[in-house]
């Protein structure tokens, strides 16, 4: 599907192009192009836009390099990341003289958000293609900086859950399977963001450079710029998270085993109850003719009495030690 905007003022204004590009379009924006309209859009801009293979290569050459008057970034940004299956995948970026071209297989939703805007200007001029890369990028970095905020307040709840204290009997009602389905959904969406924000950082220097060149204006460089720091403090927010959830991952598992070993533990010390009782009345229920025990009157009780005795000495002295 191509989208073809141009500026009306503040606000973004959808156009329908035929056969030729609209002289007033500042915004085309691709979302799983096909093979023609990649076509229209390369003849329109005079060069070849990187899809498919060419954008998930690893290279810094093969996603950030300069084409002829065209500048081409690649970055790897995430969708859908308030469902339980987020999407990470590349979306590519041209900036052809005032001119902005995206090229995306899914719906990150700053591109949403963007054509929603009221007030597209920087003091008072509509923004040019590279004010709305700029713009693009902000809400991209705000709607994961939220993203990381919610993430947090999720794991800090996880966190609660784990380590508050409990009687014995109530840990054993703990859903310790949900617990690490959760701590894998976190970590798998904290693991894309990270990731979204490496190769955003290695596109905020290449930008800003590709700015200078074009001599843009001032206030573009200027908030490419305070987009990268922004995405630094970012970085170490999400790495901060990361290591919070790998810690909550292996306390997880740790109180895991606690329960296992002390399930454990409670059979080993009912075998060591139950041996002296089993002992004695496997003793009594030999076949031997001669036992003088049977000829008593008192022979039952007394076996039954020496069964307890010998049941509760052992988890005394079990207890007595602390073993359970």
């Amino acid at each position: 599907m191509m989208n073809v905007w141009s500026m009306a003022g503040a606000r973004l204004n959808a156009e329908d192009p035929e056969e030729s590009l609209p002289a007033a379009v500042s915004w085309i924006d691709l979302l799983r192009p096909t093979a023609p309209e990649l076509e229209t859009v390369a003849a329109w801009i005079g060069i070849e836009l990187p899809v498919g293979e060419d954008a998930t290569k690893i290279g810094l050459s093969s996603r950030l390099y300069f084409d002829g008057d065209a500048v081409v970034m690649v970055a790897t940004l995430p969708a859908g990341m308030d469902s339980a299956e987020p999407v990470l995948a590349p979306v590519t970026f041209v900036l052809s003289g005032s001119r902005l071209v995206t090229v995306r297989a899914h719906d990150p939703s700053a591109f949403r958000l963007l054509v929603q805007r009221a007030d597209l200007s920087e003091n008072g001029k509509p923004l040019t293609g590279a004010g709305l890369f700029a713009a693009l990028i902000e809400l991209q970095l705000d709607r994961m900086s939220d993203v990381l905020e919610r993430l947090s307040g999720d794991i800090d709840g996880l966190s609660r859950e784990i380590f508050r204290a409990r009687a014995s009997r109530e840990k054993q009602r703990v859903d310790w399977e949900s617990i690490l389905v959760e701590l894998g959904r976190k970590a798998e969406t904290v693991s894309m963001i990270i990731e979204s924000l490496a190769s955003l950082e290695r596109l905020f220097s290449f930008g800003t450079l590709a700015m200078r060149r074009w001599r843009q204006e001032a206030d573009v460089q200027a908030r490419l710029k305070t987009s990268a720091r922004d995405c630094g403090t970012l970085v170490q927010h999400a790495g901060a998270l990361s290591e919070k959830i790998s810690f909550l991952l292996d306390a997880t598992l740790g109180w895991i085993g606690i329960e296992q070993n002390t399930v454990i533990k409670i059979f080993s010390v009912a075998a060591v109850v139950f041996l002296p009782p089993t002992l004695i009345a496997s003793i009594y229920g030999m076949n031997f003719e001669w036992m003088p025990e049977l000829k008593s009157g008192l022979g039952y009780p007394l076996a039954l009495v020496a069964m307890i005795v010998s049941a509760w000495l052992p988890y005394w002295i079990i207890r007595r030690r602390g073993w359970i």
